[in-house]
């Protein structure tokens, strides 16, 4: 587990120092290595400055800071035949006895642009890579987006990495999430795009509740089971609702140790159902309570790792920030959450109103389109907050072939009517077929940052300053953040 980083000189200079600097600003905690790689030649160090005095002789640079979170996770970068790889994620198969890296390093070994194309294609993971080649970079997204990367160029440099920031670091101020599904291929000339795998607005699927939900179970069990294949205990961030329930219910289901961990400002209505839930499961729980000012104090940090002010992805990353942050100190390596059930299955308030101004159709397309936008809006944030706490991020709901079957479904499946409160209808089939105890399937979904209370606080921290919640983010983060390199 780690951070990427990867650059090319479009004056062919060498690269080798644009690059340690890249890499310096990818802070998080317990780093082991930081490697940096030419196409031709890999160096590995133990700290950043280590490699501030070499010279890689090379206007294609690869860079990778580590951090074990499996036994078989390896350093990298590594090589290849004719080139040299960096593989950042996780790929969920049955070759267990492979480290991620070598298996890619293996796919990519005697074809290395087919068969990344090939590994985007047809392999259940959340990844992101990147190839250093003679006067060419190859780069790859999964298909959702899970793993964050982004690119961007200027006049003398085109790169890419893990987070913004290493980008504005050198210059580029214009940075763009990398497109979910793509290969690109990176020259002095900037970025050609090929979309590989990217999901396609799909056919309507066929089906009444009872094959829907009996096809949902299948893959819920298929995907939880090979997200915690080889773990002995695993956290899970729960909010006592329908699918981080059933998240844990499953992960238990299969004979991992499974530990809960609820966080919330004191004082919340929601914090006696969590407590509820988990004794329902017959789980143990970790539930932490914080106060005002720790909201304060966190922000800074907040608005570092998400890399924008923006008020609902901030107020969405404050609990999930602490969440991951007790799991780390716990000493957990894999946190499991249920993010993308909500878009995949029709879970937000705001569908209501869309099916009754327009027609199912419309409906299908606005879930399609979050369902593809889900990268931006949730993922990119959570997975550089578990990423700074060296916690691997797992979401189960994130299968592949749970996606697919999900976008295919009619909408009526998942929301029964206009005036539908509860929603979610296929998912709550399936969960209280599998088992869930019929008050968690019930319940009705409330937004994380509303029932921990982080977005009352933070309007009351902009109202002290006299700011709108956006202004005053924004504040805190130009004083953060500065001004973008």
């Amino acid at each position: 587990m780690g951070a990427l980083i990867a650059v090319i000189n479009k004056k062919d200079k060498d690269a080798t120092e644009t690059a340690v600097t890249m890499l310096k600003t990818l802070k998080r905690k317990n780093i082991e290595t930081y490697g940096i790689a030419s196409p031709k030649l890999v160096k590995i160090e133990k700290s950043a400055e280590l490699l501030e005095n070499q010279k890689l002789n090379s206007p294609v640079i690869i860079g990778h800071i580590f951090s074990k979170i499996l036994d078989s996770d390896k350093p990298q970068p590594i090589e290849l035949e004719n080139s040299t790889l960096i593989f950042e994620g996780r790929i969920y198969s049955d070759n267990s006895w492979f480290s991620d890296i070598e298996f890619a390093a293996e796919k990519m070994k005697q074809n290395t642009r087919k068969e990344a194309e090939v590994l985007i294609k047809n392999f259940d993971g959340n990844f992101a890579f990147v190839i250093a080649e003679p006067s060419t970079l190859i780069a790859g997204r999964d298909s959702l987006g899970v793993y964050p990367l982004y690119y961007g160029e200027n006049a003398e440099l085109a790169a890419l990495a893990s987070e913004r920031k290493a980008l504005w670091k050198i210059g580029i101020r214009e940075t763009r999430s990398f497109p979910p599904g793509h290969i690109a291929f990176v020259t002095k000339h900037g970025f050609k795009f090929e979309n590989v795998g990217r999901l396609d607005y799909p056919q309507r699927t066929i089906l009444n509740m009872q094959k829907a939900t009996e096809e949902l179970q299948r893959l819920l069990l298929l995907s939880v089971k090979r997200r915690i294949s080889g773990l002995k205990d695993v956290a899970v961030a729960f909010s006592g609702g329908l699918d981080s329930s059933l998240i844990a219910f499953l992960a238990k289901h299969f004979g991992v140790d499974v530990h809960l961990i609820s966080v919330s400002l004191e004082n919340q209505p929601e914090i006696e159902h969590i407590k509820k839930a988990a004794e329902a499961l017959e789980l143990p729980i970790q539930i932490h309570l914080f106060k005002k000012r720790n909201v304060k104090e966190i922000l800074p940090t907040i608005l570092w790792l998400i890399e924008e002010p923006d008020p609902i992805k901030t107020s969405i990353g404050i609990p999930f920030y602490w969440t991951a942050e007790k799991a780390a100190d716990s000493g957990f390596k894999v946190l499991l959450a249920g993010q993308g059930a909500d878009e995949l299955f029709g879970g937000y308030k705001r569908y209501l109103s869309c099916y009754s101004r327009h027609s199912e159709e419309e409906l299908q397309r606005t879930l399609f389109n979050d369902v593809i936008h889900m990268y931006e809006k949730n993922f990119e944030r959570d997975s550089k907050i578990c990423n700074f706490h060296n916690v691997e991020l797992r979401l189960p709901f994130t299968f592949y072939q749970i996606v697919r079957f999900a976008i295919s479904l009619s909408p009526r499946l998942k929301i029964k009517s206009p005036k539908d409160n509860l929603r979610k209808h296929v998912l709550r089939h399936a969960a209280e077929k599998l088992g869930l105890p019929q008050f968690i399937v019930n319940k009705p979904k409330k937004a994380v940052q509303y029932a921990t209370g982080v977005n009352k606080v933070l309007k009351e921290l902009a109202k002290e300053e006299k700011f709108s919640v956006r202004e005053y983010l924004q504040k805190i983060f130009e004083k953060r953040i500065g001004n973008k390199g």
